[in-house]
């Protein structure tokens, strides 16, 4: 019964990531482009702030060395696949194109991002449900930016409201596999934790130096608009954090 609620919960959570999609499909297209400034900024405030997030807990822990080793794997990771992905035309039907390219390395780096999220719903659950149960309303809030910053270079690319909704969701899938799979191998998936931590903030803030930044802050008469989400964003998930103590 514990078990199947715990991967209840974290479907849960993977829905909460398509509500952060919703806003961007009501401002629509025109709207979208003529915000996008401040909707890059706001993509890499919530990544940059999510990824901190995850490191905090190993740095009080003292795991230096595979928080280090997890975090160069995420960068070489993301990369590879930046590298890859400009070597082919990226095509989703009839949509191609350098947003769509961005929407999918935005995809793929939130949906390595919440696995570890899944384990440290699972691992708390087995330890007390009471903590579980905090920990899954934090995961949950928190998911909400990050669908939004999922949602933002699929709008530009031209995907449909409903496309982005389910690609925000389907970015949080692993965590109710990850929570299954912490719940039943507890002590075996914390130690795995902060390579895993290390390994998906490392990717996030690669994603954002390389690719996120330079678009919101291109230029010069963006960048006003561009500093606003990211500080602003940056600020709601910290006092979100503070206000749920993570």
């Amino acid at each position: 019964m514990a078990l199947l609620t715990v991967f209840l919960l974290a479907c849960v959570t993977a829905l909460a990531t398509g509500l952060g999609a919703l806003p961007v499909a009501w401002l629509g297209p025109a709207r979208t482009e003529r915000w996008r400034p401040l909707l890059w900024g706001i993509a890499a405030g919530v990544m940059t702030a999510a990824s901190i997030g995850l490191v905090l807990e190993p740095i009080d822990k003292g795991q230096w060395v595979p928080l280090i080793f997890g975090g160069a794997i995420g960068v070489a990771f993301l990369l590879i696949g930046q590298r890859a992905m400009a070597r082919r035309e990226m095509h989703v039907g009839k949509l191609s194109g350098v947003h769509v390219r961005r929407s999918a390395l935005v995809f793929v780096v939130l949906f390595v991002h919440s696995l570890p999220e899944g384990f440290a719903l699972g691992s708390s659950w087995s330890a007390d449900s009471t903590l579980g149960l905090f920990v899954f309303i934090a995961i949950a809030l928190q998911n909400v930016p990050e669908g939004t910053a999922t949602a933002i270079p699929m709008a530009q690319a031209g995907f449909s409201a409903s496309q982005q909704f389910w690609a925000a969701v389907g970015t949080s899938l692993p965590q109710p596999v990850g929570a299954v799979i912490a719940f039943l191998l507890v002590e075996q998936i914390t130690a795995l934790l902060p390579w895993s931590l290390g390994f998906a903030a490392g990717a996030m803030l690669a994603l954002v130096i390389l690719e996120l930044l330079p678009d919101a802050l291109g230029p010069r008469e963006n960048r006003p608009l561009a500093a606003t989400g990211i500080i602003g964003s940056m600020l709601v998930m910290t006092a979100m954090a503070l206000l749920l103590g993570v």
